[in-house]
């Protein structure tokens, strides 16, 4: 096996082992007052997410065309797309690292949605825009649920 169908294979066994952590987890019986709040912050950061990883992709075509102005929200998709992966997976894993985690997932999507929001006619910033909006919300509500106590 070359090294890249090594990589290529991490990365879906990564990808996969994730998302079973969450849907585990959305099965799971709540073992506490707040493990809900886990689970539908794991949910509202992975349907993040893939909204800024679908924006990534748009405001690449737009850059590569010569729409300069799409490169900060290009960048800042794809970097809010990572906070918002580490979030998903240790929210799932109800992680007592997950505060942490939404903490900064909250501040990365609030500078992910100001700037889509600076494009309110195209489909994907908007829709990139509400999901940032929306995981920032549920990630701040989890830390608030979560307290010190994790």
């Amino acid at each position: 096996m070359n090294r890249l169908s090594v990589l290529a294979a991490f990365a879906v066994l990564s990808t996969t082992t994730g998302w079973a952590v969450l849907s585990a987890r959305a099965d799971d019986k709540p073992a506490d007052a707040h493990a809900k709040h886990f689970d539908e912050c794991a949910k509202v950061c992975a349907d993040c997410q893939v909204a800024c990883e679908k924006n990534f992709h748009h405001c690449f075509k737009m850059v590569e065309g010569g729409k300069k102005e799409h490169a900060k929200a290009m960048h800042l998709s794809v970097d809010c797309a990572e906070f918002c992966t580490i979030a998903a997976k240790l929210s799932g894993r109800k992680s007592e690292l997950a505060v942490t985690a939404c903490e900064a997932c909250a501040k990365a999507c609030d500078a992910c949605a100001a700037e889509c929001a600076k494009f309110p006619d195209m489909p994907e910033m908007k829709a990139c825009a509400e999901a940032c909006k929306k995981c920032a919300a549920s990630c701040r509500e989890m830390v608030k649920m979560a307290g010190h106590k994790h």
